[in-house]
């Protein structure tokens, strides 16, 4: 192990490291309204909608995103829609995670028992009152660690944005690699950048998720 090249390679990796923070969580935060969307109308079963939700969740959840970048990214200009490197990376990544966090977020709301929403509607809540009171904070509880668990998913899947020539970590790590040779340097700069863009994530999720479960059980 050369200091002196993990000295020089460093800037390259905060360069590339601020790019996959940037995409990875542009794609999250589009993961999550498109999962929420995609949950409440498959929990629902709004008539048409519910099928076609269904169709993307499979087909998103059952495709790798490798795949889906090249389609969007080589496929779609063919037709006409010709989006940016960060662009397609951020699609894919949104597409892909929400088929994912509409499944968590289903599961939360199909875990509520229907007494308990009986309940509320008895007590002459209205519905609008009855999700923000009762559904949502018990099936957030519920979604939490799944929810969490996907963002890591997704973390880790911009390691294949190389393929579309977004200059990430993996790409810096794979281009300084055939450049100089400096495979071990160059791998041990990737293993840190990554542990230190995932593990916050990890640790916060953990306190995300008992701080929820305090306030909705108080345990």
């Amino acid at each position: 192990m050369d200091p002196e090249v993990l000295n020089a390679y460093f800037p390259l990796y905060i360069q590339a490291f601020w790019l996959t923070v940037k995409i990875g969580w542009l794609g999250i935060a589009l993961s999550l309204v498109i999962g929420a969307i995609a949950a409440f109308t498959l929990h629902f079963r709004i008539p048409l909608f519910a099928k076609i939700t269904a169709v993307y969740v499979e087909l998103f959840r059952n495709t790798p995103l490798l795949v889906q970048l090249f389609f969007i990214y080589f496929a779609l200009p063919k037709i006409g829609v010709s989006l940016s490197a960060e662009s397609c990376g951020v699609l894919g990544l949104g597409l892909l995670g929400g088929s994912y966090m509409a499944e968590a977020f289903r599961s939360g709301l199909d875990s509520i028992p229907a007494s308990q929403t009986q309940s509320a509607l008895a007590l002459g809540m209205k519905r609008s009152q009855m999700f923000r009171y009762v559904i949502f904070p018990e099936a957030l509880t519920i979604s939490v660690p799944a929810v969490v668990a996907n963002m890591i998913f997704l973390l880790k899947e911009t390691s294949v944005f190389s393929a579309i020539s977004l200059m990430d970590l993996m790409f810096t790590a794979k281009d300084l690699i055939g450049l100089y040779y400096n495979t071990t340097e160059a791998l041990f700069m990737l293993v840190i950048f990554y542990v230190v863009m995932l593990l916050p994530v990890s640790v916060l999720g953990s306190l995300a998720e008992k701080k929820v479960r305090y306030r909705s059980f108080g345990v």
